[in-house]
């Protein structure tokens, strides 16, 4: 898609480029002296957060929370997308592989004039903070994702193979938006560099630290309920063991007994007792039922 101007002042143009196509590179860094191979950097699909200060050129490439359901979850492209954000003094170009509410909501509210004194370095600030919010978001929905499995592994008492295979997922997923954050302190840091005032700036480095704090606790939880999720699942294997334990040592005497009286010998002493065989099997059960209370007492 060529590019689009969606805003414009008396000082600056905001120029917005939609799903940027290889062939249509070398006309867009011709019509806006921005060097071929950072055009090539927003269109990869993997490429890592990072900042370049050209001069009079300050290029960020950003990537944006998704929130999306994956099948797999092995880049940073599976739960974020690119958002490059090129300045100038009188220019902002941005270039996006899809439709985002970070740049809609913000074009929105240059429109609705909530946003003062406003420049090509504002417009980035308030991108960037979209952007946090994206995160945040999604941090809000993988909390309620947790504190429902939560319920499941201890209230509901649902254990399965299915259910280790969610958390691992889980795991991935808060693992991956937790890597995108922290490669994102370059380009936050690099706002600094920027002719805005500090306490914008200090806003914008409050919210990524909020962002990434979120997602190092998040991190920390997940893999504090996949442990408890594997010691209840031993701890129900060891309940299944130890009954299976309790009922061996029940029928270990009276097999021994079974097995004793089950010899083929010629001559044994009760073979030809008139009560041995009723005789024999009250003393097992008297066995079984010693064995029951002493059980009990010891409230195994």
């Amino acid at each position: 898609m060529p590019a689009n101007l969606i805003f414009e002042t008396e000082k600056f143009k905001w120029i917005d480029v939609l799903d940027l196509q290889p062939e249509e590179i070398r006309t867009i860094s011709a019509q806006y002296d921005i060097n071929h191979l950072l055009l090539e950097d927003c269109i990869d699909p993997n490429h890592l957060p990072k900042f370049e200060d050209l001069g009079d050129l300050k290029f960020l490439l950003t990537r944006i929370n998704t929130n999306t359901e994956r099948l797999n979850l092995n880049t940073i492209s599976d739960v974020s997308t690119k958002l490059g954000i090129f300045l100038k003094d009188n220019m902002v170009l941005t270039v996006h592989r899809t439709e985002n509410d970070v740049t809609k909501s913000l074009l929105k509210k240059l429109k609705e004039e909530k946003i003062t004194n406003i420049n090509p370095y504002k417009i980035a600030l308030e991108l960037t903070q979209n952007i946090f919010k994206s995160y945040e978001e999604e941090n809000l929905i993988l909390l309620e994702q947790m504190e429902k499995m939560e319920n499941e592994i201890f209230l509901k008492n649902i254990s399965s193979a299915t259910q280790i295979k969610r958390l691992y997922r889980f795991k991935r997923k808060v693992g991956l938006n937790q890597k995108v954050l922290n490669l994102s302190s370059e380009w936050v840091n690099s706002f600094d560099k920027l002719p805005l005032e500090t306490v914008e700036i200090k806003d914008l480095k409050d919210s990524y630290k909020d962002a990434l704090s979120d997602y190092d606790h998040l991190n920390l939880q997940t893999g504090n309920l996949i442990s408890m999720f594997i010691a209840l699942s031993d701890q129900k294997a060891n309940q299944v063991m130890k009954m299976l334990a309790i009922y061996s040592v029940y029928f270990l005497p009276i097999t021994f007994i079974a097995g004793l009286y089950g010899m083929n010998f010629d001559h044994m002493p009760e073979i030809h007792t008139e009560y041995g065989y009723f005789a024999t099997v009250g003393v097992m059960v008297l066995i079984v039922i010693i064995t029951f209370i002493y059980f009990r007492r010891k409230k195994w």
